[in-house]
């Protein structure tokens, strides 16, 4: 945790943020904690922690004993006080989550399709917000705290790969997410880059939140990231940081991609799902999603091996090129591969940076992420609560929103 609260009354708003995300991410802490981790008095920490507690939004979990004086009272997060909904609209499939005030999953939709046909995302997406909005209605407790839609930029485009439509870009180009589904209009609604929300997903709740500097990679249909430093997730004046895709890498060795007599390919088309999938047709191996491969086939496994090396040499270059540039303590690592899979990846990555031997950057620690397929949806869900309590709300705003943020905090 960094930064300061304040006893200003002026500042009251943001202490009471300050406080309530600080209970976030202990877990569970006393009074007297609260007070060393916002720097704030102890009487100002019990009036805002009495406050949260009234408004239902942290509850007494019990005390601590062992230590000199009374024993302390320990709050935590009362997750049943908020859920929060998050979309994230993929090239083949549309994930619906809802995640409470801890970021344990309350419910998930999941509508596959062969491409993002905006007609088709509508229906499916609105449907799925229907029975997660019903869920949520059951309870009286609970209110919404807001939409976290996560989707790719340039959503329709790379038609040639992937065999989509050729109008389908233009087709998106007339989108508009924020006012997308059908919500209510006084329900706060947040865009984010898919592979952005996904790293937002472990910053919040996943391994992430240990580290202050990381790059967090998605192996999806295609290859994507999101850049996190100090803390905060980056993600550029146009949105576009950490893209990852254009990046240079040297040639594949796939004999399944064509262009292998250019000296250089972009690591979209060496880490990205659409490549494996293209590689087992040719050797044989039809699927239509990687779900697929688990159990793998005999016939799959030595073009899954061969694509499996190929990504890894990629992602090893990648790696090196980031952080030459940026001083990060970790690559996080996550793809929608079964996780035996996504793990032998994983491996093969680590062996192939350390192979690399590259000079002159310190080595950041590569990792897997925790979420897997479901970690854009996760992440999407987390940017409502993140913009109702976190300390300094007008930067962790992250995505672009068109809807007012109503009262649901009514205690801030």
């Amino acid at each position: 945790m960094s930064g300061k609260g304040s006893n200003s009354v002026k500042l009251r708003h943001y202490n009471e943020r300050f406080v309530l995300d600080a209970i976030r991410r202990l877990r569970e802490a006393s009074k007297s904690e609260l007070a060393r981790a916002a720097s704030l008095t102890p009487a100002a920490v019990a009036a805002i922690v009495d406050r949260l507690e009234a408004a239902g939004f942290v509850k007494q979990v019990g005390k601590r004993f062992g230590q000199r004086g009374t024993p302390s009272i320990l709050y935590r997060l009362n997750p049943k006080r908020l859920n929060s909904i998050g979309i994230k609209i993929g090239r083949r499939a549309l994930q619906a989550v809802m995640i409470d005030l801890e970021g344990e999953v309350q419910g998930w939709e999941e509508h596959e399709y062969d491409f993002p046909d905006p007609t088709v995302v509508l229906k499916v997406g609105n449907a799925a917000l229907a029975t997660l909005m019903h869920q949520a209605d059951r309870s009286m407790e609970t209110e919404i705290a807001g939409l976290g839609i996560g989707a790719p930029y340039f959503l329709g485009g790379w038609s040639e790969e992937l065999g989509f439509p050729g109008d389908l870009d233009t087709r998106w180009t007339r989108v508009d997410l924020a006012a997308f589904f059908e919500v209510d209009k006084k329900l706060p609604v947040f865009v984010e880059n898919d592979a952005s929300a996904a790293a937002l997903a472990e910053l919040n709740l996943g391994v992430g939140s240990g580290f202050k500097d990381f790059m967090h990679i998605s192996i999806d249909t295609f290859v994507g990231g999101g850049l996190v430093q100090n803390g905060q997730l980056h993600t550029g004046a146009h949105g576009n940081s950490a893209a990852l895709g254009p990046l240079p890498v040297s040639a594949s060795n796939l004999n399944s991609v064509a262009g292998q007599h250019t000296r250089f390919r972009s690591l979209l088309h060496r880490a990205s799902i659409y490549v494996l999938v293209n590689h087992l047709r040719a050797h044989g191996v039809e699927i239509n999603r990687v779900r697929e491969l688990e159990p793998l086939a005999s016939l799959a496994r030595e073009p899954l091996v061969e694509w499996m090396d190929d990504c890894a040499g990629a992602l090893a270059e990648a790696i090196i090129a980031i952080t030459s540039i940026i001083d990060l303590e970790a690559i996080i690592l996550d793809s929608i591969l079964p996780r035996t899979i996504h793990l032998d990846l994983l491996s093969r990555v680590q062996r192939e940076f350390t192979r690399a031997g590259a000079v002159g950057i310190v080595p950041p620690e590569i990792i897997s992420g925790q979420f897997g397929a479901t970690a854009s949806p996760v992440g999407a869900a987390t940017l409502p609560i993140s913009a109702l309590i976190a300390p300094d709300s007008d930067t962790l705003m992250l995505g672009k929103h068109k809807r007012g943020l109503g009262n649901s905090l009514s205690v801030l």
